[in-house]
């Protein structure tokens, strides 16, 4: 493995100052173009590679934006990731990615350890545990220290930062409205996500759509959870004399499980049973047959205006900026689990 050159050998082995390599690195019109070409050559001979914290140090910028999702194998924030690291692309920033696994503890140990030197902010959504535990300190510190974050889908209520969401409740009391256009009346909601902000506010949607209809809410079919595990062993229970012909799932992996559900039961998908699940993945609109209607969130959106609030706040030379949450509206993508309105 070659061995990194430092800014002192490489002067001293060119005979110049250390300021002039430092200029010469960074395309100083000081600097001759004779100079500047010979000392890059050298730094890339010899490995050369510019210290980030010591630069963040001096400059106070890294030019890198840190980035925790709560789970890598949701295909959600797989495409928010997409979004974020498009537009720091295009912005000239650096993006690291972390992963928190639902954990409070990790979430606030990543946070300290990135903000001290090798971030300039943080684009995050919120994991399960702190808002199981509604314990966000650990984001108003960071905040507090000068290091801005922007949240998107689940954010901590009370925080001051800018955020990203999408429309929970309008979107559920969308398609449960859309169920019961269809004629469903008995219509079931699988949810993994009762602990989370936007698994309460679906919910919510969903019931002000029943009672905008005068549906009465039946409670045998109304399965609210913390874990897939759960809504698992719950859909399990679901009496064999129950009429269901519509279920709404609030969690692609809720939406999975509810098409599992109805095939088991022998139900004719979408004649007998429709299905809208929320999220919309691979494996929803390709990989499942039939294939799910489903909520799009605009994953790859979400990521793209998150990323240009944080970098606009980075580069923005106003004091005492106002925060803002931008709202993106979602879509309802129509498949084979349910019927043409």
């Amino acid at each position: 493995m070659k061995v990194k050159a430092t800014l002192k050998q490489i002067a001293k082995e060119l005979n110049v100052s250390v300021s002039t390599v430092s200029k010469a690195l960074n395309d100083s019109p000081e600097i001759s173009d004779l100079t500047k070409i010979k000392i890059k050559e050298y730094a890339k001979l010899k490995n050369y590679k510019p210290n980030v914290i010591g630069l963040n140090l001096k400059n106070r910028k890294t030019k890198t934006i840190g980035v925790i999702i709560p789970n890598i194998l949701n295909s959600f924030f797989a495409k928010v990731f997409s979004g974020i690291e498009k537009v720091a692309d295009e912005k000239g920033y650096n993006v690291i990615m972390c992963i928190s696994n639902e954990s409070l503890d990790k979430e606030a140990h990543t946070l300290e350890m990135l903000s001290n030197g090798t971030i300039d902010g943080f684009i995050l959504s919120v994991s399960e545990e702190a808002q199981k535990l509604h314990d966000y300190d650990h984001f108003a510190s960071i905040i507090n220290d000068g290091t801005p974050i922007v949240m998107f889908d689940r954010i901590a209520e009370g925080i001051d930062c800018d955020k990203v969401v999408v429309d929970d409740f309008d979107s559920a009391l969308n398609a449960t409205q859309q169920l019961i256009d269809l004629g469903c009346k008995n219509i079931a909601l699988f949810s993994s996500v009762d602990n989370l902000s936007v698994g309460i506010l679906r919910t919510q949607g969903y019931l002000k759509a029943l009672k905008d209809n005068n549906i009465a809410v039946n409670e045998d079919i109304i399965l609210r959870t913390d874990s897939e595990d759960d809504l698992n062993f719950r859909i399990q229970e679901i009496a064999e004399d129950q009429v269901i012909d519509g279920i709404f799932a609030l969690e692609e992996s809720d939406s999975v499980a509810a098409l599992k559900y109805g095939l088991k039961k022998g139900s004719k998908i979408p004649e007998e049973l429709s299905i809208i699940g929320f999220a919309d993945g691979i494996l929803a609109s390709r990989r499942l047959s039939p294939s799910l209607t489903t909520v799009s969130q605009h994953g790859v959106e979400i990521g793209e205006v998150a990323a240009r609030l944080l970098i606009d706040r980075l580069e923005s030379d106003e004091e005492n900026k106002p925060y803002g949450t931008v709202v993106i509206k979602t879509k309802l993508k129509e498949r084979e689990t349910t019927r043409k309105l």
